[in-house]
Parts: C-alpha cells; sequence; structure tokens
C-alpha cells in the first residue's frame, strides 16, 4: 500500500496567492487545505492533522510570527514562514518564533516546492504504533475482539444480540467514558422521544453484561460507572 500524500496547510490572507499555491502544490502531489487567516487556520488544526503548516507572516490580526509562537506550545508540524520582507531580523525572527524555514516573497513556486520536500525529508519518521490488543483480559474473562466472543477461563459465555454491541463499542473505547446517550446513539436505536427510556434500557443492559464479566457485579471492577459521565470499560 502506497504512503498517503503529505497533507499540507496554506494560511494566507490573499485569496489569490491561496489558490495558486493550493493548485500547485496539489499538482505536486500534496493533500492541500486553505486558510484564510490565524483564526481560520485553528480551526482546520483543531480538527484535521497536517504535515507542514505553509504560513503568510504579514496577515491583518493575529500575524504569522504570532501564530507561530501560540502552535509552537502545542504542537511540532513544521512551518514553512512566507513574507514579503527579506531583512536578516526578519528571518532571525521568523525562526526564533519556531519556524522551519522562511521564504521571501516574490518566490518561485518550484523553490517552495523544494523547501516543502527538503522539509519533510527532515522529519523524523512517526513512532510506530503498538498495535492494540486484539484480546482484553478482565480478570479470568477474556473478550476476542475479532471474533467477539467472551470467555471465563477458557469456557464461551453467551451473549445476547444487544451485549454483543455493547461490548464492541466499549472495546473500541478502553478506558473512555461513554455516556448512555452515547451508547443509545451508538445501539442505533435512537433517543427520540423516549431517549430517557431507552437510557434506561442501557443501564439494565449494563447490569446483566457486568454479571457476566465481573466477580461482584456489585463493586464492578472492568465496567465502571463514571460519576456524571456514563460506563468504561478497563481491562488488565
Amino acid at each position: 500500500m502506497s504512503d498517503p500524500m503529505p497533507h499540507l496547510l496554506i494560511v494566507d490572507d490573499d485569496e489569490r496567492i491561496r489558490e495558486l499555491l493550493a493548485r500547485y502544490l496539489k499538482k505536486s502531489g500534496f493533500l492541500v487545505s486553505a486558510a484564510r487567516d490565524a483564526g481560520h487556520a485553528r480551526r482546520l488544526l483543531a480538527g484535521l492533522e497536517f504535515d507542514l503548516i505553509v504560513l503568510d507572516v504579514m496577515m491583518p490580526g493575529e500575524d504569522g510570527l504570532a501564530l507561530t509562537q501560540a502552535l509552537r506550545k502545542v504542537m511540532t508540524t513544521p512551518i514553512l514562514l512566507l513574507t514579503a520582507r527579506d531583512e536578516t531580523s526578519d528571518r532571525i525572527a521568523g525562526l526564533e518564533a519556531g519556524a522551519d524555514d522562511y521564504l521571501a516573497k516574490p518566490f518561485e513556486p518550484k523553490e517552495l516546492l523544494l523547501r516543502i520536500n527538503a522539509i519533510l525529508r527532515r522529519m523524523p519518521d512517526p513512532p510506530q504504533m503498538q498495535a492494540a490488543p486484539k484480546v482484553l483480559t478482565m480478570g479470568e474473562v477474556r473478550y476476542d475482539m475479532d471474533s467477539g466472543e467472551l470467555s471465563d477461563k477458557g469456557d464461551p459465555i453467551r451473549l445476547t444480540g444487544t451485549e454483543v454491541q455493547l461490548m464492541r463499542i466499549f472495546s473500541a473505547h478502553p478506558g473512555e467514558p461513554l455516556s448512555r446517550t452515547r451508547l443509545v446513539e451508538e445501539l442505533g436505536r435512537g433517543a427520540g422521544k423516549d431517549g430517557q427510556a431507552q437510557e434506561r434500557a442501557v443501564d439494565v443492559q449494563i447490569t446483566r453484561l457486568r454479571r457476566k464479566i465481573e466477580a461482584d457485579p456489585k463493586q464492578p471492577r472492568y465496567l465502571q460507572t463514571v460519576r456524571g459521565e456514563g460506563y468504561m470499560l478497563v481491562h488488565d
């Protein structure tokens, strides 16, 4: 399987420049998103991951230097600054703010492409994610995430259709509290006018599932209640 295209974020208040750069970089094999100002960029960064940010310095409101400094406090995504000023002091200010490179306008698109590729080559390969466990252990109980089967000391535990769904939902989010409303939605029932009744039904299903998982269902260790948030599955 081929590597995914690097995702670039272009931040420039000049619409013409944004469109030209986006079109050129897309043709060069990148996935490109664009933002018109710092606020727009922050919203995109909050929901998406990028491999590199091409950021104009001279923008109204929060400029590129201020945004670079702010981003460096929360992320290591490489930043290439673009500016109409090419004074040594400006380049130093950009690098001190945390930028990885600095390119003065006007520039040839080819030079921008070369600089982007050079920065990406310098970036270390992302650490290999440790494979998530395929079998969750809860005391003597085992849950096979692939088959959806629950067993106690090797003996299969029979699950109802709803319990099978609940185990799949919880095992996909171990250690994460899931609200009753979310569980209703994940089960595909939809809250509708009977939302409270559906949530109470979830409580009943959780109680029954605990009897099959917990050594002491009245003091659950693995299928826990998180006050004010919902239920959470933890494993050994």
